[in-house]
């Protein structure tokens, strides 16, 4: 495959799921918010370009220095991160403060698990922005600079979420 092939490709893949995206994000948050839901919505997205859309992934991956859940701990991962959502009520009812901590640690522990083999944060960011939503806070990731989300989101693979923190707290109104 040319440069030009795979720069074509990921140019319509980002037309695709910008259009799927959209659709998604105007449809109020569909209770229960759990991993059948967080799969759909990538199904949703990548279903007319992965094969693997909603499936997740059968191999490790890392990006960035950044190594991801092992597959053989994936599914258990999973279970028990949206259990824990699920368990908490959705972070309904918690202070400010509290739901942001929730959020970021949701945000981060999403990110550590890194489901599928492909377009995780774009999954990622429509289920936590419906979460978000479900709790009554007006929030837009298109109002973060994605590079600072970035660094923000791999110093909090780290251990160091201050930043992270930050981005939420000056979006989540």
């Amino acid at each position: 495959m040319t440069l030009g092939t795979i720069k074509k490709l990921s140019e319509i893949e980002a037309e695709i799921t910008f259009a799927k995206a959209a659709i998604l994000e105007s449809e109020p948050p569909k209770l229960p918010l759990d991993f059948e839901y967080y799969k759909s919505i990538h199904r949703f997205l990548f279903e007319d370009l992965y094969d693997f859309a909603g499936e997740l992934r059968k191999v490790d991956i890392s990006k960035k220095g950044t190594l991801f859940c092992p597959v053989k701990e994936l599914e258990k991962s999973c279970e028990a991160c949206f259990d824990r959502l699920q368990n908490e009520n959705y972070f309904k009812g918690f202070s400010k403060e509290k739901f942001i901590e929730e959020i970021v640690d949701f945000y981060q522990t999403t990110n550590y698990l890194h489901p599928f083999r492909e377009g995780n944060g774009r999954t990622q960011r429509i289920f936590i922005s419906k979460l978000i939503k479900l709790n009554g806070y007006e929030f837009n990731f298109s109002n973060i600079n994605p590079d600072l989300l970035m660094i923000a989101t791999i110093k909090a693979s780290g251990g160091t979420t201050d930043d992270l923190h930050q981005l939420f707290r000056e979006q989540i109104n």
